[in-house]
């Protein structure tokens, strides 16, 4: 598939959470004119090194441009669908893992996009987290550890892990 042999991992994203994107990636591209009408309006105010109104339009286009990039990436690149059933935990999975040796401290969570997080109740780590890197491609009963973003190593073991349905 990749010819970089640095193929990153699949995005699944649900056929809802796709439409969802895909609307908001129209509207934003339909916005544009609005954002330069806007940056224009505010450069015939005069001076331009201390018109803050056309700095801020300014800083909101780039934002957008910026969005509307990543939007297009990531549909482009998404699978839509149910992501395949795999015999280890990869992304678009429902993963659950217990901390340090305590084995009534789970946690429940979808592996996955960011973006998928306000399609679901649950919880969404991305598989570039910490704790994300350390479960891919774990099976059940494996235990990890990883370094938290304070500094702190924790312990995980999983327990179990299926396809997230949507």
């Amino acid at each position: 598939m990749s010819t970089n042999g640095n193929e990153a991992p699949a995005t699944w994203l649900s056929q809802d959470a796709y439409d969802r994107l895909q609307a908001e990636l129209d509207e934003m591209i339909a916005n544009r004119p609005v954002i330069a009408a806007e940056i224009n309006a505010r450069r015939e105010e005069g001076d331009l090194r201390e018109n803050g109104g056309y700095h801020a339009a300014r800083e909101e286009q780039g934002k957008a441009e910026g969005r509307i990039l990543y939007l297009k990436e990531l549909l482009r690149t998404a699978k839509v669908g149910e992501a395949p059933a795999a015999d280890v935990v990869s992304p678009g999975m429902v993963v659950t893992i217990y901390f340090d040796d305590d084995a009534d401290d789970t946690e429940t969570f979808l592996l996955g996009s960011r973006e998928i997080a306000s399609t679901t109740d649950l919880t969404v780590y991305s598989p570039e987290s910490a704790l994300g890197k350390a479960i891919l491609g774990g099976k059940a009963g494996q235990t990890c550890t990883y370094t938290a973003p304070s500094g702190a190593d924790i312990k995980v073991t999983v327990v179990s892990f299926e396809p997230y349905s949507g």
